[in-house]
């Protein structure tokens, strides 16, 4: 009797393994991902739902060093995916939305009333109050984060658009400023939590917070591949990566593309869970949680 009930609970538990989705995002996404996406799929299929959110940069390392499994990978940019598409590990990602980079701040401040002006009229420009002393900003690492790349590419954009030679090391400091370096799913909770007045945001991960933000207008904020080649194209940086290597960053969009693992533990399950994102009630909870639809095409599609 005692066998039968431990085969019986084994039975159980490798059921309830083998009925786990593990979809690992850009970090900047888990309140969408965990909170509407994710349950929404595991209740219409009947399944669980298991979500891990790291910088996109430093998820797709895990992955491809196997250090991770998972079935789907859900990315903010290309670049992610190329490390997984060059370790054998994807095939195609399918865009699935889009956001723009903002500007976030905390209502209780004491620079949020400069920038609710910003924000209604633009009676002071959003990179002077960036720029104030004593303004606590955070963004995340560069080297392990395409929303801590975006920033800097955003404020380097900012110099030219504003024709403010040296805004983007006023606001910053050094690229790697341990000051204001967070990691991605740690940084819109410092933010509310008042650590920090202002932080980088994408769209989408500050309206899912329900936190106040200023808009930034198309060719800074990397959301309009029209504004490429004119803009977006003209700013790089270079810096020391994890392997020690020096690199040159370039700007890519802020598209969202989910890709199925080839080493996922359910690989159908994946495969399923990539075209609900592209569904109708899926594109409506990505709506709802302030993304844009998806632009562009599939990676890698032949």
């Amino acid at each position: 009797m005692l066998l039968l009930l431990l085969t019986s609970l084994g039975c159980v538990s490798q059921a309830a393994l083998a009925d786990t989705l593990t979809v690992t995002y850009a970090g900047s996404m888990g309140v969408v991902m965990d909170n509407g996406l994710g349950p929404d799929f595991a209740k219409q299929h009947h399944i669980d739902y298991q979500g891990q959110g790291q910088g996109a940069y430093g998820m797709a390392r895990l992955l491809s060093a196997k250090k991770v499994v998972a079935d789907v990978f859900v990315s903010i940019t290309p670049g992610p995916i190329d490390i997984l598409k060059q370790a054998g590990l994807v095939d195609q990602a399918q865009p699935v939305a889009s956001t723009r980079m903002v500007i976030a701040y905390n209502p209780q401040s004491r620079f949020a009333q400069q920038f609710a002006q910003s924000r209604s009229a633009g009676q002071i420009p959003w990179w002077k109050i960036l720029s104030e002393p004593g303004l606590h900003f955070g963004r995340t690492d560069p080297t392990s984060d395409p929303q801590g790349q975006n920033i800097i590419f955003t404020l380097k954009l900012a110099e030219r658009y504003y024709q403010q030679p040296g805004l983007a090391k006023n606001i910053m400091g050094e690229l790697i400023n341990p000051q204001q370096i967070a990691a991605e799913g740690g940084l819109l909770a410092r933010l509310q939590a008042g650590q920090v007045d202002a932080a980088s945001g994408y769209e989408s991960a500050t309206r899912s917070a329900k936190l106040p933000y200023v808009v930034l207008p198309d060719p800074i904020n990397l959301s309009n591949p029209d504004y490429s080649q004119q803009w977006y194209d003209k700013v790089s940086f270079a810096l020391t990566d994890h392997t020690g290597q020096r690199k040159t960053y370039h700007p890519q969009p802020l598209v969202f593309y989910a890709a199925v693992l080839n080493n996922a533990p359910h690989p159908q399950l994946a495969q399923q869970f990539v075209r609900y994102l592209t569904s109708e009630s899926a594109q409506q909870i990505f709506k709802d949680n302030g993304y844009d639809q998806p632009k562009g095409k599939a990676l890698y599609a032949r």
